[in-house]
């Protein structure tokens, strides 16, 4: 396919979505909730200021819980890669986090930690992004082959010197695509742990406040702003991938 064209078409793709949605509400028994792009676009230009606002907490949010759950699951991943008792006792612990639904530990979190904290929406971000970091470092580091190892051991290369040169090189293609899932996790996690109390900022709460009172537009407008916040993510972990990735073994 050429450059172009790759460019181009999802271009076209969203134009095309755009004059349809149009159409539709202009002519079609669109539901009241749903207003025209050109309304949602008015709205979001003229109130861009309390947007951009509500996006730094929500970007803010999502992005200590995506550092933080990357840190935490590159350490323990690596005590489970190299102690089997640990990996025994991480793996259910990492399976319950896998199916903690968000909207049920945002309100909890929120009561320990207080209405006026940010503390519970970070620590949902956390755990979102933890696990797929986790399961994709821990699967990284096994991924040498045990030829390779006796390459290594032949070559009275220390357990320091093999995970450097060996091992570490390995895991790290991996490690980029967990924290390229991990990012939009993180974000989604911190937008609907928006809707559950906390602080009345952020991205989440501002599109539940407006839904209420009547302003579609607006709510709306907010949504394009949690778009964006994820698009950014998405494009720096992507970026980051392919810049560390390029040089890594196949």
């Amino acid at each position: 396919m050429p450059s172009w064209l790759r460019v181009v078409s999802p271009i076209a793709v969203g134009l095309l979505i755009v004059v349809a949605w149009t159409l539709y509400v202009q002519f079609g028994d669109a539901p009241r909730a749903l207003p025209s792009p050109i309304a949602i676009g008015q709205e979001f230009v003229l109130r861009w200021g309390i947007i951009w606002d509500d996006m730094l907490v929500t970007g803010t949010n999502a992005a200590i819980g995506l550092t933080v759950g990357a840190v935490l699951a590159v350490i323990l991943a690596g005590l489970a890669a190299a102690w089997r008792p640990v990996d025994g006792m991480l793996a259910p612990l990492v399976a319950a986090l896998a199916v903690i639904p968000i909207v049920a530990i945002t309100p909890i979190l929120n009561t320990m930690f207080g209405a006026s904290s940010q503390f519970g929406r970070a620590a949902v971000a956390t755990i979102a992004a933890f696990i797929p970091v986790f399961v994709n470092v821990l699967r990284g580091l096994r991924q040498t082959r045990p030829v390779h190892r006796d390459v290594m051991r032949a070559s009275a290369a220390t357990s320091a010197q093999t995970f450097r040169m060996l091992t570490l090189p390995t895991a790290v293609p991996y490690l980029m695509t967990g924290l390229r899932v991990a990012g939009s996790l993180a974000v989604i996690a911190a937008l609907v742990a928006e809707y559950f109390g906390g602080p009345s900022d952020g991205i989440g709460t501002s599109i539940a406040t407006y839904a209420k009172s009547g302003r579609a537009a607006l709510a709306w407008a907010y949504v394009g702003g949690g778009i964006l916040i994820g698009l950014v993510f998405f494009l720096v972990t992507a970026l980051l991938e392919r810049l560390v990735t390029r040089h890594a073994p196949a």
